[in-house]
């Protein structure tokens, strides 16, 4: 499997080129297009690694229910996107984990295998999800952000505002607090909480947080009202 990522940084598609055998699986609603000579076949877990009970837990983790699998009987190509307009980031794992937020995953290889983590109540204090996914093993992980996506990497301490966090490795801890000196510096200056991670790894972050995006465009929609 073969990744080209296309018309980043703020419109990313990624071409990825299967050779035959080849599988590959996505999040659902993620395919632009297909060449011929390609099986989808849609589960609600990954092939051969997975269970209805993982599925609902990705449900918990703000994921698709269902994952969608493609494979190659002879050479051919799938297009992918993302919901949000953004950058995408492939990161190649031999053997460890990462530890991926809510949304930000868009495609593995099947030597990579998923499930959800529980990142404990620290995270609702974030304003994130309890569970986040974990991925671990031998391929490739195609990651998505809204806006660009750039890797951080940490030796030591290093803090992050949590709605810029897409992933990081299993090697950071982390902790929730307050961005300011003081809890009124910290909302007054419009940041609240932060994760403040510790040991050493790499945090992938993106440079727009979906969910402040969202705030901004509330007093513009409307809601229509019929008779």
């Amino acid at each position: 499997m073969n990744i080209e990522i296309l018309y980043g940084p703020s419109n990313t598609a990624a071409k990825v080129n299967l050779d035959a055998g080849d599988t590959m699986t996505t999040e659902s609603g993620s395919m632009i297009a297909m060449s011929q000579g390609i099986d989808l076949q849609t589960t609600t877990h990954k092939k051969g690694k997975g269970s209805l009970l993982k599925s609902i837990k990705r449900l918990f983790a703000g994921e698709s229910f269902f994952l969608n699998h493609y494979t190659a009987h002879s050479q051919g190509e799938v297009y992918l996107s993302s919901i949000l307009p953004g950058d995408m980031a492939q990161v190649e794992l031999s053997g460890e984990n990462i530890i991926v937020q809510s949304s930000s995953f868009l495609a593995c290889d099947e030597g990579v295998s998923m499930d959800v983590g529980w990142q404990g109540f620290k995270s609702i204090f974030s304003g994130e999800s309890l569970f986040w996914l974990n991925l671990k093993g031998e391929g490739v992980v195609l990651l998505n952000a809204f806006g660009a996506i750039y890797p951080v990497e940490v030796d030591g301490e290093y803090t992050v505002d949590t709605g810029h966090i897409v992933a990081f490795d299993e090697t950071l801890k982390f902790s929730i607090s307050k961005a300011g000196s003081s809890w009124l510096h910290s909302f007054m200056g419009g940041e609240g909480l932060v994760c403040r991670f510790k040991g050493k790894g790499r945090i992938w972050c993106q440079s727009h947080d979906a969910k402040g995006f969202g705030k901004k465009l509330r007093p513009y929609l409307k809601v229509k009202r019929t008779n």
